[in-house]
Order: C-alpha cells, then structure tokens, then sequence
C-alpha cells in the first residue's frame, strides 16, 4: 500500500522528485531580513540535491514560510540548473525576479 503524503511531504515532492532526477543541482537558501533578501552565508549556503527536501522539511515543521523557485539557463529552459529556497517568518519581502539568462521553471509556496 502506497503511503500517504502529509501535506508538507507533498509540497515538497517536487523539490524530491528534481533531487532524483537531477542529482547535480544546488540550493542556495535565502532569508527575509527588513532590507529585503539575505543569502545564507558559510558552509551550508549551498544544499546538495538530496538535501534540499530535508532541510526544507525541518524549517517548515519549525512553523517557518518558505516559497522555491527553479530555475533554469535561458538557453536550456527544460533542465533545471539551480534551486533557490527562500524562508520567513512573519512577513517577506516581494520575491526577487530571476535574473537576465535565468528562466523561472516553478515555484511554490507554503503554506499554501
């Protein structure tokens, strides 16, 4: 019998499926701060591809927002290059557009 997907697990299984089948791609995690958006800085500013659902998880059972965008290389719009995961907690800024040779593939949010 199939398990059944909690609500998180199942906004996230997009984020798990992409780690699967593009092993290869990195996260950078983003945070809100009153001047806008602040990467995460040191040696957990970029997420592997099999940690990007599990980190995620745990912020999210932690009571935090999160919105993700995928994006890929304007010249190959179908494969995913780069992750980028953005967290709050009472209140975000705008979300920043993708910059120039970057396409936005998808993106959530949470809660939805």
């Amino acid at each position: 019998m199939a398990k059944t997907l909690s609500p998180i697990e199942t906004f996230l299984a997009p984020l798990a499926k992409l780690a699967l089948k593009h092993p290869d791609v990195e996260a950078e995690v983003i945070w809100a701060a009153e001047t806008g958006w602040e990467p995460q800085d040191g040696h957990d500013a970029l997420l592997e591809a099999e940690e990007i659902p599990f980190y995620a998880e745990g912020l999210l059972l932690e009571g935090f927002h999160m919105h993700y965008h995928i994006l890929a290389e304007a010249d190959a719009p179908k494969d995913p290059a780069h992750v980028r995961l953005f967290f709050w907690q009472t209140a975000a800024p705008p979300l920043p557009d993708p910059e120039a040779g970057l396409t936005l593939i998808a993106g959530a949010s949470w809660p939805v």
